[in-house]
C-alpha cells in the first residue's frame, strides 16, 4: 500500500490489527504502546512519535520501506506503451 498521509497509515495499521485477530489493547501492549496512542495513531492523528510507529508496525510484521514516487509528468501516450508491449511478444 502506498501511503501518502497519515489517516493512510492509520488505515493500514487498524487493517492489519483486524486481519490478525486482535483489539487495539492487545496490540498496544504487543507493541509495547498505550492504547491511546494506538487509537491516535489509527484515527490519523499526525504528531505520532515516529520510533512507536515502527515499533507498532514491527508488532504487526509490517516493513516500512522508502521508494521514490514514480515520475509521470504530462499526458501518458496509451498507442505508444501499447507498442512497445506488442514488441515484446
Amino acid at each position: 500500500m502506498t501511503i501518502q498521509a497519515t489517516a493512510d497509515l492509520g488505515a493500514t495499521v487498524r487493517d492489519a490489527r483486524h486481519r490478525l485477530g486482535l483489539n487495539q489493547e492487545a496490540l498496544a501492549l504487543r507493541a509495547g504502546v498505550s492504547a491511546r496512542w494506538l487509537r491516535s495513531l489509527e484515527g490519523g492523528k499526525s504528531g505520532c512519535e515516529f520510533g512507536l510507529v515502527l515499533q507498532t508496525l514491527a508488532a504487526l510484521d509490517l516493513a516500512f520501506t522508502v521508494t521514490s514516487a514514480p515520475d509521470i509528468k504530462g499526458e501518458i501516450d496509451l498507442d505508444d506503451v501499447l507498442s512497445r508491449f506488442d514488441r515484446r511478444q
